[in-house]
């Protein structure tokens, strides 16, 4: 089991960072004095890129460098990347600069916010990394761990210590229970950024470490190839033979197995886009055997409609762009807004990582419902199966627009209140009203991205050519990641919008003085046109048969789906 709890080392150490993570804009605003606008965007094109990354590092893994060395590169950013963020910190760089070290924003000078942004860039990679390497690199040990197991057992049963088999088996899920639960201790009790920062740092370097001590144990597996080439081949041989106007004395198309048997099924030729056909079609000369060398030449057309598949399902990806806007507000904006009321519940103050598990086990809980009642449609018509995960990225989009509404007229309660007890200059001041009432909020965001990150990938799954599976899913991703990026653009272009119109801008200096509930009403008529447009484009896209037989329950890893990704 050695192998075992070396890889899974990096999932305990995630798990931490992620609590810590979390509230980075509250140090961007306590600390360094941000702008809460400014924060939420360098919060949400990093958490963005790192959305967007995987699918550079999935392809650069199966073209040329395997798993185990995306994992380990990567690792090693993401260790890098915590300790340099750890010394971005005003105490521990603070005095060899001739700052001070307080944390105030004058202590910080430009070579620690250098080191900061160094940092977020080198984490990002990482958590890319782990998205996409990870996983594929526990499946290539596959065999290893069952082999280990056996013996384990074996030995056991020999004479053995049946305690220290026990201790073994038993220490994956106490890691995985006791790694949230001391991120968990850090982050509420632990007031120093620099200790919380630092420990992060000491638990990835510890999981790179052990990751390290048994690499002559692992089984390496080669890149085995990337399926996303068939899609540059294809545009490349249609192009090339458009552009040198070959005469087209035969339509004869070229389809031929893959000589390898990577071919799980040979998907019939169809009509639509027909200037890729060209890419497999075999010119008179020169003869067929020398066309077949020459692979950016001349394509399948297999992997034509490959290619074909990727290009008619763009218009569907592009409406998950509005769901990564609105998801991106829950660690930006929702956040902010709990800073500024009353965390106490009695003599008790609740802290903020409450929000983060709330809305985690909304997402579960969401997700489970949304799947009972799938698999009721299902076992009263099995013809409806195809289109069960269309309807859930449909209802999840339903939640987006319920999810605005509620946080604006939550929002419009809290600057009431801010109005009648004179707190619009005072943004340190808490405001008398309750951090409970943010409750609907977080749990209809969970419900948005509960169901989303059920739905999409069984979409996926469904639609994908079968060589194609694994970039649709990082396809999508990225397309959501463009949406957290996009969360930016969109405060800046509403709140040019609105000081032109209104002659005032929506987004201040401070929460107190902005008008974040507009910005909601905002999202919530974006998100309505956004579902309207996915219900158009679902009713004329062309689906194929479901592979669903049941509906799985999802299973979390919140290191994966909010870092994210979840990376």
């Amino acid at each position: 089991m050695k192998t075992f709890f070396r890889i899974t080392g990096i999932m305990w150490a995630d798990f931490f960072a992620y609590y810590v993570l979390w509230m980075m804009i509250i140090y961007l605003t306590d600390i360094w004095k941000l702008d809460f606008t400014h924060a939420a965007a360098i919060i949400n094109i990093w958490k963005g890129s790192a959305l967007v990354l995987p699918l550079v590092f999935v392809y650069l893994a199966d073209a040329f460098f395997g798993n185990f060395c995306i994992l380990l590169l990567t690792s090693l950013s993401y260790t890098v990347g915590l300790g340099l963020l750890w010394m971005s910190t005003p105490p521990v760089l603070g005095k060899s600069q001739g700052n001070c070290t307080a944390y105030k924003p004058e202590c910080i000078g430009e070579q620690q916010k250098q080191l900061f942004y160094a940092a977020l860039v080198l984490i990002a990679v990482g958590i890319a990394g782990h998205l996409t390497s990870l996983g594929p690199f526990v499946g290539d040990q596959s065999e290893k761990f069952n082999n280990e197991f056996m013996a384990t057992v074996n030995r056991a049963d020999q004479g053995g210590s049946v305690c220290s088999t026990m201790c073994r088996f038993m220490l994956g899920p106490c890691m995985g229970v006791l790694i949230p639960i001391i991120g968990f201790m850090v982050v509420t009790f632990v007031k120093s950024w620099g200790v919380q920062f630092g420990v992060s740092a000491i638990f990835a370097l510890a999981s790179l470490v052990v990751l390290l001590s048994g690499i002559r144990s692992y089984k390496y597996v080669g890149p085995r190839g990337s399926a996303l080439t068939i899609v540059f081949r294809v545009f490349f041989a249609a192009f090339s033979k458009v552009l040198s106007r070959h005469p087209q004395d035969t339509n004869e198309l070229y389809e031929k197995h893959d000589v390898h048997g990577n071919d799980t099924a040979l998907l019939p030729h169809t009509d639509g886009l027909r200037c890729l056909d060209k890419a497999a079609i075999v010119l008179p000369q020169p003869t067929l055997e020398q066309q077949e060398q020459h692979k950016w030449k001349l394509c399948r057309v297999t992997e034509v409609e490959a290619t074909k598949i990727t290009i008619r399902i763009i218009p569907l990806w592009m409406t998950f762009i509005i769901c990564g806007v609105v998801s991106a507000i829950g660690d930006t904006y929702f956040l902010e807004q709990a800073t500024t009321l009353n965390p106490k519940l009695g003599r008790i103050k609740v802290p903020l990582i409450f929000f983060l598990g709330f809305y985690d086990q909304s997402k579960s809980l969401f997700s489970k419902l949304f799947v009972m009642v799938g698999t009721k449609i299902i076992r009263h018509s099995t013809s409806c199966r195809r289109y069960v995960p269309p309807i859930g990225v449909a209802v999840a989009m339903v939640f987006s627009i319920l999810c605005c509404v509620a946080a604006s007229k939550i929002e419009t309660r809290r600057l009431r209140i801010v109005k009648s007890h004179g707190l619009i200059d005072k943004p340190d001041d808490r405001v008398p009203m309750t951090i409970f009432w943010l409750l609907p909020q977080f749990a209809l965001l969970g419900a948005l991205d509960g169901i989303r990150e059920w739905s999409v990938p069984y979409l996926v799954s469904d639609q994908a050519p079968p060589s194609m599976i694994t970039y649709f899913n990082y396809l999508q991703l990225g397309v959501f990641g463009v949406g957290f990026m996009g969360s930016a653009l969109s405060v800046y272009v509403v709140g040019k919008i609105s000081q032109k119109i209104g002659g005032i801008n929506w987004f201040q200096s401070t929460l107190n003085k902005s008008r974040l509930d507009n910005y909601y009403w905002v999202l919530a008529a974006l998100s309505a046109v956004n579902l309207v447009i996915y219900i158009i484009v679902a009713y004329f896209y062309r689906y194929n048969d479901s592979v669903l037989e049941e509906l799985e329950e999802p299973e979390y890893d919140e290191t994966e789906d909010n870092m994210f990704n979840h990376l």
